[in-house]
């Protein structure tokens, strides 16, 4: 592709770089110049305009824009994700429905690095989305790319993005109560948990309220478990230990562990096991908040029917500090004394 000025009277079939105003109107980046532009650019007096003019082997924007989404995503359906004509060199890609992203990321990596003017930009691997959410989008910066470039980057991106949908659909919810703290099924903690099912499309088909004890929860554990793809523990106080009550509890009705206690701030405290093959998850206190936390990253995962290993969790660690809750301004630096 050739960029830059021209005269005015060889201007006809090139693109136009940048809007101009003429008589009449405005003439818009992006056109395609024809005979009659070419009379209103004389017009309004201009003898020269930059225009950019494709060369044997170029793509135009919007052809190279939604052939690199074709491979990207070949079978939208498949792939629970929607692509959108493409405009001004960019596809859009969207959610079909609600899940976590899905992506191969090297691949994405690679692709970018091929030509500067192809770029694909997507939400990062895991973050949840709903219908409607844009997944990825797909831009051409210039106004046409070399073909050898084009096709070496559908090579590199083809099904590289997805939408993970949800695959377990019910929930449980057991919650614990002590002396002098009371629960029930309309808490501001339980609200909390309902809401975040509700955006995943997870129905919370029972909330049990049971003593803060280890044989308490286990009896909900083993008498609730069946009726649901996964059960979330929400313990009136925290759980500060693997042998702490919500945990033991787990093990007595005869589940097993996988992870107690995690690198992300706020939700350090969450525990991870199954019990029957379903997944079990003990909550964090900060669940009890709307805002973001260790154990949104968990539930959508499990939710969506993903392994959640000891070493995912781990990984978490990067990226791990996320946004203070307002209940918690900066308690984790240290306030200088007054002298």
């Amino acid at each position: 592709m050739k960029f830059g000025p021209v005269a005015v009277d060889e201007a006809e079939g090139s693109i136009l770089a940048h809007s101009l105003a003429v008589p009449g109107g405005r003439l818009r980046k992006g056109r395609v110049l024809t005979a009659g532009d070419l009379d209103a650019l004389h017009a309004a007096g201009l003898r020269q305009v930059s225009v950019a003019r494709l060369e044997p082997g170029d793509v135009d924007e919007n052809s190279a824009a939604a052939e690199l989404a074709a491979a990207l995503v070949p079978v939208p359906e498949k792939a629970g994700l929607v692509v959108e004509a493409p405009f001004t060199g960019r596809v859009n890609i969207r959610a079909t429905g609600p899940g976590i992203v899905g992506l191969e990321a090297p691949a994405i990596a690679a692709l970018n690095a091929i030509d500067p003017m192809i770029t694909l930009a997507t939400l990062p691997l895991h973050q949840r989305v709903s219908a409607g959410m844009m997944v990825g989008t797909v831009k051409i910066i210039s106004y046409a790319v070399p073909r050898a470039a084009l096709d070496q980057a559908k090579t590199i991106a083809k099904g590289g993005l997805w939408r993970v949908p949800v695959a377990r659909h019910s929930a449980v919810l057991i919650v614990t109560e002590g002396p002098g703290t009371p629960a029930n099924a309309g808490d501001k903690g339980v609200r909390a948990v309902a809401g975040r099912l509700e955006a995943l499309g997870v129905t919370l088909s029972r909330v049990e309220i049971v003593a803060h004890a280890a044989p308490a929860i286990a009896a909900a554990l083993v008498r609730t478990g069946a009726g649901a793809d996964m059960a979330l523990i929400l313990t009136a106080s925290a759980t500060s230990d693997a042998g702490d009550v919500a945990p033991a509890a787990l093990i007595a009705a005869g589940g097993q562990l996988t992870r107690f206690g995690m690198p992300v701030d706020p939700g350090n405290l969450l525990f991870l096991g199954h019990l029957a093959g379903k997944p079990v998850i003990g909550l964090p206190g900060c669940a009890r908040s709307p805002a973001l936390n260790g154990a949104d990253w968990v539930l959508e995962r499990v939710a969506c029917g993903l392994d959640v290993t000891h070493e995912d969790i781990a990984a978490m660690g990067v990226g791990g500090l996320l946004k203070e809750i307002p209940s918690r301004p900066q308690p984790r630096e240290r306030r200088p004394k007054r002298g």
